[in-house]
């Protein structure tokens, strides 16, 4: 009479023992591994949500005093009344006040971002008079963080104006963008193109005229209300940021900024005009270049583009794709006397790190089979190192399924899972190995050994795998950063411990058929 399984786990060794699929699932498994090990999103760490926004209000001529009474304080009591959040800030300066809320870490960001308008919103009738509608600017760390950053900078003496420099590297930047899963790119440290006026005092103070005035002829042309410096050793004035529907130094010069006694006066009669660069921007970054291990360089200025990505997307796939495109660019930046460097990769810096934790992998792959050598044979060593890949393949495709990325905490969550995973296999094959060497199986089919020895060890092994799944679990409500961070263990190591008890029940008596060589029961 044939051995009748009394448990889950030797009715699926007797199911799928002689069943031709199961060749085929296997297969299939390491061949989603595969595909998923090369298409998943890479991240040399884990992203951690984190929420907050920023809310500016403006206040024309309010002093930081009354800006802290009537805006800060009152913005600050109505946000606290907001479930979730952490710490808020607020800064208080001339004729503007800024409240930077933050959230408790693994706050959703977009009910984060939709709780902190519709409170600001639901005050706005007790904002004071003369007060500017608030401006809103959610923190969004998903695409705030570059994954590439480039330095360009002139490396001879054929040096291009600023503002050429500015437009040949706005139209990178524009192409980069446009990069699949690129989300943003910016240029740091470049001077803006804009039309400059240089005010004379002397003459303005003969039309009778005040800078007021200029300011709102000029306001009357131009989107942006231009920014006024402070007079000069000269006995003149520089108006910034005109730009806009400007189209050249003769609309502007020719802007009528007054009448007097009948005659207009024009901008050019009290001002020079001219198209150039944000003069007043006097901050700029600088490169030095290594010349050997105790020297650098003279440092001369850059400009720094950066790319990030979308969230969820592949760092090293974008990293390369950017990298790409600089080298088609190579011809015109050296007709342009321009050199780059890459001060920041974080997709070679991902690979690096997930290549270096698989080529682990695989070392403790085959460190586990060769222990297993002395003690049970080599045919049964190699069950156990098939086994194990399979439910670190399938691990990888659930992962992925759920919108994981491959990081540095995921692989460590599968190095830490495979002292445990290993053991369900282990466990299986050698009670098989146990069985067929027992007198009373002489006479015992090969396929009821198999059989029997699995169903034999299943309830213990269940017991086992579901309690070391448990003290996984209570690391899932860890709060925090630290939980944030930590979250691939609590998601993944259990997973791996479960799918470790399908293999070890399915694919491992199906291999012990097929590589183990019966050997009969003795003494």
């Amino acid at each position: 009479m044939p051995y009748q399984s009394q448990n889950i786990a030797g009715r699926l060794a007797q199911t799928f023992l002689n069943n031709p699929l199961t060749m085929v699932m296997a297969i299939s498994i390491f061949l989603l591994g595969y595909i998923t090990l090369n298409i998943a999103p890479r991240e040399e760490d884990p992203q951690i949500e984190v929420s907050g926004g920023s809310i500016i209000v403006m206040m024309p001529g309010a002093s930081p005093e009354a800006i802290t009474n009537v805006i800060i304080k009152p913005l600050e009591r109505r946000i606290r009344e907001i479930k979730g959040v952490e710490h808020i800030y607020g800064t208080a300066m001339n004729n503007v006040g800024m409240v930077n809320v933050q959230y408790l870490i693994g706050e959703n960001r977009e009910d984060s971002n939709l709780k902190l308008y519709d409170k600001v919103m639901q005050n706005m009738d007790s904002l004071p008079q003369g007060v500017k509608p608030p401006l809103i600017k959610p923190f969004d760390i998903d695409i705030d963080i570059p994954v590439v950053t480039v330095a360009f900078y002139q490396k001879n003496s054929k040096k291009q104006g600023t503002v050429e420099q500015y437009h040949f590297l706005r139209e990178i930047q524009q192409e980069i963008n446009a990069i699949d899963n690129v989300s943003k790119s910016t240029l740091k440290g470049v001077h803006h193109p804009q039309f400059n006026i240089k005010v004379d005092l002397d003459k303005l103070s003969g039309y009778h005229l005040s800078i007021g005035q200029i300011s709102q002829s000029v306001q009357a042309i131009a989107n942006n209300a231009p920014n006024i410096d402070t007079a000069s050793s000269d006995s003149s004035i520089i108006v910034f940021g005109v730009q806009n529907s400007i189209e050249d130094i003769d609309d502007l010069s020719n802007l009528i900024v007054a009448q007097y006694r009948g005659s207009p006066i024009y901008l050019k009669n009290v001002a020079t005009v001219e198209y150039s660069y944000d003069i007043q921007n006097f901050q700029s970054s600088q490169i030095a270049m290594r010349e050997d291990n105790n020297t650098f360089d003279t440092p001369v200025n850059q400009v720094t583009l950066t790319v990030s990505k979308l969230k969820g997307t592949n760092a090293v796939y974008i990293a390369e794709n950017v990298i790409e495109k600089l080298k088609e660019k190579k011809t015109d930046l050296n007709e342009m006397g321009i050199a780059y460097i890459v001060t920041r990769n974080y997709g070679l810096r991902a690979d690096e790190a997930v290549s270096e934790l698989i080529h682990h992998l695989v070392i403790t792959i085959a460190i586990i089979g060769l222990i297993l050598i002395p003690f049970l044979g080599w045919r049964e060593s190699l069950v156990v190192s098939i086994a194990v890949p399979m439910i670190l393949a399938t691990t990888l495709f659930i992962a992925y399924m759920s919108g994981q990325t491959i990081n540095r905490i995921t692989l460590f969550a599968f190095l830490l899972s495979l002292g445990l995973i290993v053991d369900d296999a282990i466990i299986v094959i050698e009670n098989i190995h146990r069985r067929m060497h027992l007198k009373e199986s002489e006479d015992q089919s090969f396929d009821e050994v198999i059989v029997e020895a699995t169903d034999e060890i299943g309830p213990s092994t269940n017991i086992a795998t579901i309690a070391i799944i448990l003290t996984m679990v209570p690391m899932a409500f860890v709060g925090g950063m630290m939980g944030q961070f930590m979250k691939p263990i609590p998601l993944n190591v259990p997973v791996a411990l479960a799918i470790s008890l399908l293999v070890a029940y399915v694919f491992t008596p199906y291999l012990a058929k097929k590589l183990i060589k019966r050997a009969k029961g003795k003494d």
